[in-house]
């Protein structure tokens, strides 16, 4: 080979060895990235994606990483939406239901998306595609020194000025007492604290109570309009009212003597009266139907004419009189009784009360009236032939 011939092929052997050292370089990179590695995709909805979130963040779980940020978009109402690409293998093995925590280690530190096993893991795993929500987005110093430069931008530097002027000449020389107040907040504190519980349940049922007075407000005020009707009539008839109480106070004196005086008297007649009381207690039921019965009486048609009109009736007797047995006593027991009367129900008769005064109609159980057949036949027709008919004998005189 000739040397123009060297010549022209080293230029071309250095252009080579650099494309390949170049390419080299690129695998490598992409290698690292992951870019030839096959992924899924993911997509994480947050209130914010944070200021220090960036594509290529990790995706871990339990510090293991599992996938990386691909980008990350904002949607139209304020949220994040975070595009994950996952490890198609370590995908099979997350739970559906597992929580997303999107922090930092530091507090300047780059973010990365944090997979949290829940407590009860679901059977089922995540799929590709599946829109997943976060439990909780680390609050960045940056978002801190924002909201406060928001709050700042809206307070007047002088009126600021002269509001600590104000607070700082208020606290001067005051020192121990502004700690003294503070130590006895702490103490009041400390006793409120084990309250708590009841204080957030009557908060808690503090709506429907007020709710309750709410719909009961037009009734409240129709009674307060009313008691102040009601002081009016009273202020204006004080003096009626003034009038009455000495009245009232003159009749509890005069009670006050008449009773006084006669306090003997009034204690004795109401031992007296204890009995009595006591025996129209027990006669009650009697007592009641009499008085009953007196109002039927009371309540029924007049009489044709004046005068007492009597029903008289026979009944047959039932036992003779019998000496001694037969004299009467008193040895009743039992109370008195009523008996339904003085109105009786229909198809029903009081009962007839057996009672130990000396005649017991029913005490040798005899019938009450006795017929002889024959002596009646005897009496009507006359002597009759033959002997007395029965069943057996039909047709035959007698």
């Amino acid at each position: 080979m000739s040397v123009s011939t060297n010549r022209a092929v080293r230029p071309l052997v250095g252009v080579v060895a650099v494309l390949i050292l170049a390419a080299i370089v690129v695998v490598a990179v992409s290698l690292f990235r992951g870019g030839y590695t096959k992924t899924v995709p993911l997509t994480v909805l947050s209130q914010r994606a944070g200021l220090v979130m960036n594509p290529g963040a990790k995706v871990k779980l339990l510090g293991v990483p599992v996938g990386r940020v691909s980008s990350i978009d904002t949607l139209a109402n304020g949220q994040a939406a975070i595009h994950l690409d996952m490890d198609p293998a370590q995908l099979a093995q997350i739970p559906a239901n597992v929580g997303i925590d999107i922090a930092s280690t530091t507090v300047f530190g780059a973010k990365a998306v944090d997979l949290v096993p829940p407590d009860d893991p679901s059977p089922q795993t995540l799929r590709p595609g599946q829109v997943l929500n976060t439990d909780h987005v680390t609050v960045e110093l940056n978002t801190t020194f924002q909201q406060l430069t928001a709050v700042l931008s809206k307070i007047q530097p002088e009126k600021l000025n002269a509001t600590l002027g104000a607070i700082s000449g208020a606290l001067d020389g005051r020192g121990d007492k502004f700690g003294q107040t503070l130590s006895d907040l702490d103490h009041v504190l400390v006793k409120l604290n084990p309250s708590l519980d009841n204080l957030n349940h009557d908060l808690e049922v503090a709506p429907a109570v007020l709710n309750a007075y709410a719909d009961a407000a037009p009734d409240l005020v129709s009674t307060a309009d009313s008691a102040v009707t009601i002081s009016k009539t009273i202020v204006e008839e004080q003096h009626d009212l003034d009038a009455i109480l000495v009245s009232s106070t003159g009749l509890a004196g005069i009670g006050t003597d008449v009773l006084g005086t006669n306090t003997g008297a009034l204690t004795d007649a109401l031992h007296l009266l204890l009995p009595t009381t006591a025996l129209t207690d027990e006669y009650n039921a009697a007592l009641t139907c009499g008085l009953a019965g007196l109002n039927v009486m009371g309540s029924g048609p007049p009489l044709q004419a004046p005068g007492v009109v009597i029903t008289t009736g026979f009944q047959a007797g039932v036992e003779r009189y019998r000496y001694p047995s037969n004299l009467p006593k008193v040895a009743a027991t039992g109370g008195s009784q009523c008996n339904n009367l003085p109105k009786v129900p229909f198809l029903a008769r009081p009962p007839f009360v057996v009672a130990d005064t000396g005649s017991n109609p029913g005490q040798y159980g005899n019938q009450g009236l006795l017929l002889n057949s024959d002596g009646l036949k005897n009496f009507l027709f006359g002597p009759l032939d033959g002997p007395p008919r029965n069943t057996a004998q039909i047709g035959q005189p007698g």
